[in-house]
């Protein structure tokens, strides 16, 4: 390509000139190409250590003057290909120009001007989005596409100098992450050392350091460990390597490619060597963490964030910390972790400040809000700056009129000493539970949408001595702390949440309360009153809909707390249903979970329908990610951190409790359900408040505690029920006794051992005790372990889908169960490969987790082209993607243009497994419909032009038997027809019984006898079909060692079999002769209207419906009058279908002739493609006493050939026989597919050696 003209000093230093005129030389890098001695070996090492770009361009041309040391690079080359295009155009378009000039300076200049002009002209046509990289990193980009073999749509991320550790040998190279791959090259002195891993087959990602590798990064895969180490910053690497397997795990759970966000803010500083893509990734590396810590809706953006100081009232200080602004939100977290944290909607703020500066407060900015708070920053580096920010985003924030929900929350904060209002009578669902049982049901289609109604608590708060009692009091205490801290803190989503906001929430949030706080805290909030109105649209569409999630849903409705009052009426169950039916319609990847209606229920309790609905949301998609999915791969997740963590925490238990298999059981029901389904309601709610403040943190530390607790008799378990039993009578006995709800009896079994009394644990001790044990466990550190566990689960799912496959698939395939699984992984690795580079590609479509595993990858037939080439014992040279084209239209029975794997496997087991007889029935199936296309069989019609003698076809006026009885079927249908309208619709539904019930029979017995299909099953084959047939077996032996008696036998096979079917012709006017017998007779169900009389549309149609064909032929034969039996064996014969042998047609004068003649190819120029005849095969036997000289210029549509016929034929040939038996190893075929799965650019005039690590 052409360069910027740059100076060169010394242009001789590891350069060898080849060619040089006045103005120009051309050059070509010391080491490159063939030989080079140690001096090539010097310099490919230094190129590669270094990153010379001349390891991509060993070729450049440089501009010199005679008088002048100083050279201009003006170009440089991958190939000399390249490099001499641009020398030539250089001589052609220049020379004579600058030999007019007399000044040296002038030439220079000239040059220069000359080739920024066509770098301009050439930038044009790029793409903007291009740009946005720098120089250096296009051309690494540039380099690892070379090295590696990447597609232009592969696009790199960042690459890094480091170590492969190949045994105790560092070899110094070059990292490569792309999106889809990680890519290592290494060339040290001769030796060559390339990676190419993908992402999704990564197992486990480590940073460690030891005394052999220190600190250095271990890549796992399935079948290796990789070292890589001498890092100038590891810690950016490694994370940006979590990232992308991140990125990989995502696509195998859900099927989510990586797009690229084009929307990111240009840097305000032109950044060195980093890429758009690079600072994508960060952005989204912060956006999680931003919206994690702060709760916020998964759509929101970070902008960017500063330090500085906030002004706390509440303990009159200053305190420092980082400011964070995206488009609808600021938010404030302290540096002492837990000392405060906020969080202010925009849509809340009405006035944006700058204060005067001062000496203690430099740079303060006062932001209030609607609430009538006001937030004080200070120390601002870049004040102007974030206030403009603030200011574009306000502009930008929509001012909707605030709904009913909104008022009452405006009221609150205006009050905080108040309570919640009381519905008025009016509304739908303020009315006492008696009343509304017997009411009408309320239709919340009309305009009376479920949004104004209360928490179902209290709606069936039964009347409770408790709350003029002890806990009454100690109730309205819980509430005054907390309206204090409302009124000291702030209530409502601009609240300061400080280590005080914890510790309430510790003790137990106020029934009153729970609702708000818990929409508050879990971020719901925020999502409901930006998203007015999307419930009420949300119930609307779905009601009346049924599917999957709704038919599981009512199934588990009664199931779901039917202890409680207020789930024993349809008004509970009726609120339920709506938001579990509304969350499946707004979600249909996850639908419906069991597990979830547990979780809603409890939120109907304390929150309205929409409430809970938003709540959900929180918990389902952002607090317990891939939690209720089909395979609960989150629960998973956090069932293996639970798993890490009791090793670390508590050691002695660890090792008896993996013996035990415990943790496996119990994590799922208590994360799941958090702890609802196995605690008393009083204490699991308390459980779930610290849940919506803490996080999945909460939940691990309890349940470290729980087993803390139990320990000394966990340790004494015999066996995983023992174990189970004494966990699960502790969880019973945890107790709240603070509640002031009557206690609801809990259905889970009441374990008791002896008749000592249970033990009662009070759930606030435990909450406790869990904060004084294990309150050091950090989100960062758990969201880590996430990551971590991530690749740990997803990859066994995976394993589990391969065995799963492969087990369903093994008992009707010839394979061996390693043989299936090798398969499995090249199958699954080739599907992947349209989910990266596929764009708009079928199988590229978004994975229905619901399917059956079998189903969910499946390739179109490019990929499976590619496999087949690949994997194919039948190796056609140039033929072969034609053949692959054919299998595949073949195993696509459903007609999508996609198979799944046992599709696939199926069609590779007949070419590797089975007889003689298998193998050749395949082959011959691949010459038929659907197999084959009307298209490719034109060319047979252009291969007749080149018979020896060009006489007038003699177009016989019969048909073959298949094709006569279709002709028959075919007028009969019309009669039928025509009689069917004259005696009208009775007639018609009457004789529609009888045709539906013989076409269910013939499914049930196709289905049944599938697996049983005989040679005699299969229909003939036309002249053009077998010309087919014949250039793709001349094509199969063209790469064999044993090429030429191979050809010496297919040609007298050719031979012979087209006098047979020549033969055959004469036998085949008998049928018509017998066409009104066999009419009046004949009892078969009509063919199709539309399925033309003429022979050759008759015999594919007979091909394309072949259960239905052959059939119909069995009747026409059987309808044939007794007499002429004799006659219809005789045909039989004649045309393939008897039992004796194809020779018995002709007299044994005729055979005699014709094994005399067998040392010569009776076969005609014209089945043959010319180009595809080699120069050393002989043709003969095209004299005009032949009957294969008899065709003219046109196919012989009378001709037709059976498989019988075929396969007598090819057993009378040795080494066709030897051919079709022999064995082929796939396994060596996939390990070899495997190696050149990444093709190796050679677009340069040496080879790169052969991979050795």
């Amino acid at each position: 390509m052409w360069l910027g003209p740059e100076e060169v000093l010394l242009a001789g230093a590891l350069w060898v000139t080849e060619r040089a005129n006045p103005f120009f030389l051309l050059q070509r890098r010391r080491g490159h190409g063939k030989g080079g001695g140690l001096t090539g070996l010097l310099v490919g090492t230094l190129d590669v250590v270094l990153d010379s770009s001349a390891r991509v361009a060993p070729y450049r041309i440089l501009h010199q003057t005679q008088d002048s040391q100083v050279y201009w690079a003006v170009a440089c080359g991958s190939s000399r290909k390249e490099i001499t295009k641009h020398w030539e155009w250089l001589e052609n378009n220049l020379l004579q120009t600058l030999s007019i000039f007399d000044n040296e300076e002038d030439i220079t200049t000239f040059v220069k001007g000359k080739i920024h002009g066509i770098i301009a002209e050439e930038n044009k046509n790029e793409q903007p989005q291009s740009e946005e990289d720098p120089g250096k990193f296009k051309e690494a980009e540039l380099k690892m596409r070379k090295q590696f073999g990447m597609p232009e749509v592969e696009k790199l991320v960042n690459y890094y100098s480091c170590s492969y550790w190949k045994g105790r040998v560092p070899r110094q190279g070059w990292l490569y992450l792309t999106v889809n791959h990680l890519c290592f090259y290494s060339f040290l002195l001769g030796k060559e050392v390339t990676l190419v891993i993908q992402w999704v087959d990564v197992t486990q990602l480590e940073k460690n350091a030891t005394l052999l590798f220190p600190e250095c990064i271990k890549v796992s895969t399935r079948d290796s460990e990789l070292y890589f180490s001498m890092f100038l910053n590891i810690n950016e690497t490694f994370k940006l390597m979590e990232q992308l397997a991140n990125i990989a795990m995502r696509q195998l759970l859900d099927n989510e490619s990586f797009l690229q966000d084009k929307s990111l803010p240009k840097p305000r500083k032109p950044l060195k060597n980093i890429s758009a893509l690079k600072r994508d990734l960060d952005a989204r590396a912060k956006n999680e963490c931003y919206r994690a810590t702060f709760r916020l809706p998964k759509d929101e953006c970070l902008d960017g964030h500063t330090d500085c100081t906030l002004w706390t009232p509440f303990n009159k200080m200053h305190i420092p910390g980082q400011m964070f602004v995206s488009n609808n939100y600021i938010c404030f977290a302290s540096k002492a972790e837990e000392a405060c944290h906020l969080i202010i909607p925009l849509r809340e703020v009405t006035i944006v400040e700058k204060a005067d500066s001062s000496s203690v407060l430099p740079s303060p900015l006062s932001i209030s809000t609607k609430s009538k708070m006001t937030f004080f920053f200070a120390n601002l580096k870049d004040r102007d700056f974030l206030v403009q920010r603030i200011s574009d985003f306000l502009q930008r924030t929509p001012s909707k009129k605030p709904c009913g929900s909104d008022r009452e929350w405006k009221w609150n904060l205006a009050d905080p000493g108040c309570e919640v209002p009381e519905l008025p009578s009016s509304s739908p669902l303020a009315v006492s539970p008696m009343s509304a049982l017997s009411s009408q049901p309320i239709n919340f289609c009309a305009g009376e949408v479920p949004t104004a109604s209360q928490g179902l608590l209290k709606l069936f708060r039964r009347n409770s001595e408790e709350l003029s009692g002890p806990k009454g009091a100690k109730e309205k205490m819980k509430e005054e702390s907390w309206n204090i801290h409302f009124f000291e803190y702030g209530r409502g989503m601009c609240m300061y949440r400080t280590a005080k906001t914890r510790e309430l929430v510790q003790k137990g949030i106020p029934e009153n309360l729970r609702g708000e706080l818990w929409l508050l805290f879990s971020g719901a909030w925020n999502e409901m009153v930006t998203h007015p109105g999307y419930y009420a649209d949300l119930v609307e569409k779905s009601m009346g809909k049924y599917n999957l999630a709704t038919e599981e849903i009512e199934r588990d409705l009664h199931r779901s707390m039917p202890e409680h009052p207020a789930f024993q009426n349809e008004l509970g169950i009726a609120a339920l249903r709506r938001v579990l039916t509304a969350y499946a319609f707004r979600n249909p990847t996850i639908g419906y979970c069991q597990a979830m209606n547990i979780v809603t229920s409890v939120l109907l309790l304390y929150c309205n329908e929409e409430e809970a609905f938003w709540l959900l949301v929180a918990l389902c998609e952002r607090m317990l990610p891939d939690y209720y999915n089909t395979r609960v791969v989150g629960a998973l997740v956090d069932q293996g951190i639970f798993e890490e963590l009791t090793r670390e925490y508590l050691p002695q238990l660890s090792e008896k409790m993996q013996d035990l298999g415990v943790i496996s059981t119990i994590s799922l029901s208590w994360f799941l359900t958090l702890f609802l389904s196995v605690m008393p309601f009083e204490s699991a709610v308390v459980i779930v408040d610290c849940f919506f403040y803490e996080g999945i943190k909460f939940i691990l530390q309890v349940s470290l505690a729980i087993l803390d607790a139990n320990m000394e008799k966990l340790l004494q378990c015999c066996d995983e029920g023992e174990a189970m039993t004494i966990l699960g009578r502790y969880l019973d006995n945890v107790v709240n006794r603070q509640s002031v709800s009557p206690p609801i009896p809990h259905l889970h079994a009441l374990l008791t051992s002896g008749d000592d009394p249970p033990l009662e644990i009070d759930i606030f001790e435990l909450i406790k005790t869990s904060y004084e044990k294990f309150s050091n466990l950090k989100a960062d550190d758990i969201e880590q372990m996430r990551f971590k566990q991530r690749l740990k689960v997803i990859q066994s799912l995976e394993d589990t889908a391969k065995k799963s496959v492969v087990r369903a698939v093994s008992g009707d395939i010839g394979f061996s169960i390693e043989e299936l699984e090798e398969l499995y992984v090249v199958f699954k690795a080739k599907y992947l490969m349209s989910c990266y580079w596929g764009n708009n590609r079928a199988a590229a479509v978004r994975r229905d987790q619901s399917l059956p595993y079998l189903e969910q990858y499946r390739i179109d037939v490019e990929q499976f082209k590619e496999l087949f080439i690949a994997l194919t014992p039948w190796s056609c040279g140039a033929h072969t993607p034609v053949l692959a084209g054919r299998l595949f239209r073949l195993l696509d029975e459903n007609r999508d243009s996609l198979i799944n794997f046992k599709e696939f496997v199926t069609g590779m087991s007949g070419m590797y497994h089975g007889d003689l007889t298998e193998k050749l029935k395949v082959l011959y199936k691949l010459h038929l419909p659907p197999a084959l296309n009307p298209e490719e069989t034109e060319s047979a019609l252009e291969a007749t032009s080149y018979f020896t003698e060009d006489v007038t076809a003699e177009v016989s006026p019969f048909v073959s038997e298949l094709d006569f009885c279709l002709h028959f079927e075919s007028q009969e249908t019309q009669e039928d027809k025509g009689r069917t309208n004259e005696n009208g619709p009775e007639k018609e539904e009457k004789g529609a019984s009888p045709q539906d019930y013989r076409y269910y029979l013939r499914m049930w017995a196709k289905e049944k006898e599938s697996k049983k299909e005989t040679i005699k099953d299969l229909p003939k084959m036309s002249q053009e079909q077998f010309i087919e047939l014949c250039k793709t077996l001349y094509n199969m032996f063209s790469e064999d060692p044993v090429e030429q008696e191979l050809y010496h036998a297919i040609a007298t096979v050719a031979s012979l079999l087209l006098r047979i079917g020549e033969v055959g012709k004469k036998f085949s006017n008998r049928p018509m002769r017998r066409s009104e017998d066999c009419k009046a007779n004949n009892t078969q169900d009509p063919v199709s209207e539309e399925e033309s009389p003429t022979s050759e549309q008759s015999q594919n149609s007979a091909v394309e419906q072949q259960p239905q064909a052959d059939h119909e032929d069995k009747t026409c034969r059987d309808a044939q009058p007794e007499k002429p039996q004799q006659e219809n064996q005789t045909l039989g014969d004649a045309s393939g279908e008897g039992q004796s042998s194809p020779l018995q047609l002709l007299s044994d004068d005729e055979t005699k002739d014709d094994m005399s003649m067998s040392s010569y190819s009776m076969v005609s120029t014209g089945s043959l493609q010319c180009e595809d005849i080699a120069d050393d095969t002989v043709l003969v036997g095209c004299e005009g006493s032949s009957s294969a000289a008899r065709y003219g210029s046109t196919i012989d549509t009378d001709w037709s050939i059976s498989f019988e016929q075929i396969l007598a034929s090819m057993l009378t040939e040795a080494a066709l026989v030897n051919y079709f038996e022999k064995k082929v190893n796939i396994l060596q075929k996939i390990k070899d597919q495997k190696k050149v799965e990444r093709q190796f650019s050679s677009s340069s005039d040496y080879e790169l050696s052969s991979m050795s690590g």
